[in-house]
């Protein structure tokens, strides 16, 4: 992907704040998926309407823009780890994997554990019953590929 960010390791991200940003981030993935409202009317929405001070903003903004601009090359890297097509997926749970495949190939500087764990947690709060398994083992897949040397360091 030529057109990915990398971002050195960060002293001092507030945990709580980026999960709070992630947790609107995949609500408003969802509605740009489910209503086709352009991205930055939603990140408008989202600011006006949500209680953004306790939310990392910046990574909130990072996470839909580059989930939007994106978009083609994500759904390509989740593709050979999917049983369906991208489009078949429920879709709170086809957000959660957007935003965190962005996170594994986009943002270096969190952990590709961090990523996994954090969008199992968005999909036991948001998605289907099951989906948090689902979303587990297809991002489980995908950072075997594009974590490979931190994937395996941790294995050791």
């Amino acid at each position: 992907m030529s057109s990915s960010r990398h971002y050195a390791p960060s002293a001092g991200v507030d945990a709580g704040a980026r999960s709070r940003a992630r947790r609107r981030a995949v609500q408003a993935l969802y509605a740009w998926q489910v209503a086709g409202t352009p991205m930055a009317e939603i990140i408008v929405q989202f600011r006006r309407e949500q209680d953004m001070e306790v939310a990392d903003l910046a990574y909130f903004e990072d996470i839909l823009r580059g989930v939007e601009r994106l978009k083609e090359e994500l759904d390509e890297l989740l593709a050979p780890c999917l049983d369906r097509g991208i489009e078949d997926i429920d879709p709170v749970e086809r957000a959660t994997l957007r935003m965190a495949t962005y996170e594994l190939q986009c943002r270096s500087d969190v952990p590709y554990r961090v990523v996994i764990n954090e969008a199992i947690e968005v999909s036991k709060r948001f998605g289907a019953e099951h989906g948090h398994t689902y979303v587990n083992g297809v991002l489980d897949r995908l950072a075997t590929g594009l974590r490979g040397s931190e994937y395996l360091s941790e294995r050791r």
